[in-house]
């Protein structure tokens, strides 16, 4: 904890207001580490780096802000000050007063305490990697990143191109000189060359591969956590508009991105060494025969740059096909439910034959119009290969050229590595279509705007539960009419507020802004006395709990689902939490309790259970603003019963916000808000309605008909008595 107070504190210096509410504790850790804080700050909006250092480099940042230090017994403190010339630090308590001066401490003292771990913090003020747009730069940043990775490689790539070429020159040494002079002692000597030249060359390749390993295993860390991060930072009405499966299908596609950088580009990068050091020699050689190796290389690329535009136009159509077929897969699984219940396997199975007919049609097409290049190169890569050391021993044997057999054998065990790289380089630009069009899908999904200023900046009040709305307007994107039509209203905190109206009246429209799902609205929607818009989007709904209709449950136990959103929770918290919801009864019912593992889809409990418990993980932060949206309109009169008859004890103390088309479950609310397309028609308590709200009491009647038809044959009796008794 003092380690997060201090934490906070640098933070505050830099502006950034923090709750420390908001920070999710590893469980395998008794005190966060510098790492792990480092996160929750960037996750926040702020930029940390965790680091140790010696104290000769600490008493040196005189002129840096607040730096945390971590202490060996899990606490910390704040460095404010240091002075190299007296070889002292200033630090500060975070559990003290502000107003107090910090105490100055010299090396020997701090280093009893210290443990050489410092947190930088400062805040983030311009464009980082997470909110700038995913493309080639975007990617090509993450790549050059790794500076010390890529030098390392660059010199050992560099040092194996010089030693490919000693190889050549022996085998020249040993025909031109060994064999011709039957030398021994020189076999001898050129022997032990090849045999040092080969360790160390063993020795380079498997530190450039492991060096290349790492690296590329970085960069796929980042770009998975980086995706990831962008994926979740998306707003809710983004995934409402889309189908999952095609979302999941385009994200996916960027690892197609990933594999050409740290694949085909990679070894291309590496190549380029081979051929910057191998083609001087070529032509120290040859310059003949170099610049026939070079030109033939030339025009293999200049075939792939020919085809390049309709090879691109076929693998964009293959790409579509892909995803479109991914979208069926991840619809089947989804559902698959529904689809065992209403015997829909036949349909499915069509309906994914044809996309896989879609998906074979293009990859036959991408094939064939791949081959053509390959084909027509292939000729061009034997002359190269084949022709060329024929048409210099042509040379050698017309007088053309002085080059010897020794010269001509090295010339044809380099010529091939020479064109290796200047085809690869051309088929890189052939790999371009591929990874334009995948970047491409990535980028319609990653490139939306998203949620990450509203969740890292704004204000962190202390929620009490007050609303109000004024001239609250609000329309869907594509819809012409309005959701929400001027609506006004007001509720002090504590107030149970019940929303009804018919279908498509706004009820559901009033909870998403409410959650922030949607911030486009005009007018003023304040929540106590602060303008939802200027609040911490995290911060917000932290501050609420909501129970949806149908409720998630993730795979796991209830423990884990109930303390999802705050895990750092302990069981004592759980038990207090599922008491309040009535789960508390039937989990104790169950073999392992709190223990209990929840399959997928919750198929191992029932609909009330699962709602009992979603209620459990909504209320165990001790929210001060309940939403409940048609929370109990999916169970059985049973569960229902039990769940309304927790509201008024749940409600305590907090504001409840409940929407239900059942009326009979709103009575007892504060008061009742009634909606109509889109406009407030009237808002009060359940019998102040019932006397001058006539949609409501419509709504009413028609939900119990059959009690006020009881009602009426009662009284119709009741009249029918006297009169019988006196006719008699």
């Amino acid at each position: 904890m003092i380690r997060l107070k201090a934490v906070i504190a640098a933070a505050h210096f830099h502006g950034l207001e923090l709750d420390v509410r908001d920070f999710a504790a590893d469980p395998d850790e008794t005190s966060p580490s510098p790492a792990t804080l480092a996160r929750w700050l960037n996750e926040q909006g702020a930029v940390a780096k965790g680091m140790r250092i010696k104290w000769r480099y600490l008493v040196k940042m005189s002129n840096s802000p607040p730096i945390v230090l971590m202490l060996k017994d899990g606490s910390a403190a704040i460095m404010v000050n240091a002075d190299a010339g007296h070889n002292i630090v200033w630090l500060r308590d975070p559990l003290g007063d502000e107003a107090q001066p910090p105490v100055p401490v010299d090396e020997m003292r701090l280093m009893q305490v210290w443990t050489g771990d410092i947190l930088l913090i400062k805040r983030r003020r311009d464009q980082s990697e997470a909110d700038a747009p995913i493309n080639i730069s975007w990617l090509a940043k993450m790549v050059l990143r790794e500076k010390r990775s890529l030098r390392d490689i660059a010199i050992a790539s560099m040092t194996l191109s010089i030693l490919q070429i000693f190889p050549p020159l022996i085998v020249m040494q040993v025909i031109d000189r060994v064999v011709n002079n039957h030398s021994m002692a020189t076999l001898i000597s050129i022997t032990a060359i090849v045999l040092v030249l080969s360790f160390y060359e063993v020795l380079l390749s498997y530190g450039r591969r492991e060096l290349t390993l790492v690296l590329t295993t970085r960069i796929d860390t980042r770009i998975s956590l980086h995706l990831f991060s962008r994926l979740l930072a998306l707003p809710l009405e983004y995934f409402e508009r889309q189908q999952a499966g095609n979302v999941i299908g385009r994200v996916m596609a960027i690892y197609k991105v990933r594999d050409f950088m740290t694949g085909r580009l990679m070894s291309t990068f590496l190549d380029l060494f081979t051929l910057v050091v191998i083609l001087p020699f070529l032509f120290y050689l040859s310059s003949t025969m170099a610049w026939m190796t070079v030109a033939t290389s030339g025009l293999i690329g200049l075939l792939i740059v020919v085809f390049m535009g309709p090879v691109g136009r076929q693998y964009g159509a293959l790409i579509r096909a892909d995803m479109q077929r991914s979208s069926v897969m991840y619809e089947t699984v989804a559902g698959i439910r529904t689809i065992k219940t209403l015997a829909l396997e036949p349909t499915r199975k069509q309906e994914w034959d044809v996309r896989t007919a879609d998906v074979i049609r293009a990859k036959l097409a991408v094939g064939r119009m791949s081959n053509w290049p390959s084909t027509l190169s292939m000729p061009l890569e034997m002359f190269i290969n084949r022709g060329i050391i024929l048409v210099g021993a042509y040379l050698v044997l017309t007088g053309a050229s002085s080059v010897g057999a020794g010269a001509l054998v090295a010339f044809m065990m380099l010529g091939g590595r020479v064109a290796s790289p200047l085809t690869n380089l051309a088929r890189l630009l052939d790999d371009l279509n591929e990874v334009t069009a995948s970047l491409g899908e990535a980028a319609s999904v990653l490139n939306q705007p998203t949620e990450t200023k509203a969740l890292t900046t704004g204000m962190r009040p202390r929620i009490k539960g007050a609303l109000s709305f004024i001239d609250v307007n609000f329309s869907y994107p594509g819809s012409t009419t309005k959701a929400l039509n001027d609506v006004s209203f007001e509720v002090p905190a504590g107030t149970m507020l019940g929303l009804v109206g018919r279908s498509g009246s706004g009820k559901s429209t009033i909870t998403r802004l409410l959650q922030g799902v949607s911030r486009s609205y005009t007018g003023y929607l304040k929540l106590d006395g602060v303008d939802l818009r200027e609040i911490n989007l995290t911060h917000l709904r932290r501050s609420f709990g909501v129970v949806l209709q149908d409720n998630f449950l993730f795979r796991g136990t209830i423990r884990d689902n109930i303390t999802a959103g705050r895990p750092g929770l302990t069981i004592d918290d759980v038990v207090r939490a599922a008491r309040l919801a009535g789960a508390e009864e039937f989990i104790e019912r169950m073999p392992a309790g709190y223990e209990t593992f929840i399959e997928e889809g919750s198929t191992n409990i029932s609909g009330g259970q699962r709602q009992r418990l979603a209620i459990a993980r909504a209320v165990i932060s001790d929210p001060k603003l309940m939403i409940l949206d048609e929370a109990t309109s999916a169970l059985d009169p049973e569960s229902e019963a039990l769940v309304n008859a927790n509201l008024e004890r749940i409600g305590k103390g907090r504001t409840m916000v409940i929407v239900s088309h059942r009326l009979s479950s709103l009575v007892n609310c504060d008061q009742i808000l009634v909606m109509e397309q889109g406009k407030v028609a009237d808002i009060g308590p359940h019998e102040v309605l019932l006397e001058r709200c006539t949609i409501y009491r419509t709504l009413w009647m028609q939900q119990n008909r059959h009690t006020e038809s009881r009602k009426n044959a009662d009284a119709d009796r009741n009249d029918a008595a006297p009169l019988i008794a006196e006719g008699d």
